[in-house]
């Protein structure tokens, strides 16, 4: 459960990447948001773990998120399309193979993500950040390439 969907997102994200024109890579936002996805799918892995162990993240809050997002998209305005697919072919597969290796047990432990938030469940982190994550930005670079 997940790790399917997941991988099934990750290949159509990777189409739209290697589809991706040069000019369609230097339009406002594309290569920089196409990065922070594939940037993001170890790290939010790592927090899926974590909270598959019943554990929570200490002391994260939205703001320090946007904080974060804002740093990256500064930082890698100018990212190259090659290291993107790269980053992403690399984070993919390892995301997808945390996932595959919980356990029904697993899946249903909550934990704190974000500081005054609720707990989730690795299952709903899964869904609502893995394979979102990636719905919601390549949604965005469709529409901005007009794809």
């Amino acid at each position: 459960m997940g790790a399917k969907q997941f991988e099934v997102k990750a290949q159509d994200a990777s189409a739209v990447l290697e589809k991706l024109s040069d000019a369609d890579w230097k339009k406002v936002t594309v290569g920089v948001t196409a990065h922070h996805v594939a940037g993001a799918h170890e790290p939010i892995a790592q927090i899926i773990t974590t909270v598959a162990a019943g554990q929570s993240i200490r002391n994260f809050t939205m703001e320090m998120l946007h904080e974060s997002n804002a740093k990256h998209a500064k930082d890698f305005a100018n990212v190259s399309k090659a290291e993107t697919i790269a980053l992403h072919k690399k984070g993919a597969p390892a995301a997808a193979a945390v996932v595959r290796g919980l356990s029904d047990d697993q899946l249903a432990k909550s934990g704190t993500v974000l500081t005054g938030m609720p707990p989730v469940s690795a299952e709903d982190m899964i869904t609502n950040v893995l394979i979102s994550h990636i719905d919601e930005h390549f949604g965005s670079i469709r529409k901005t390439v007009g794809a």
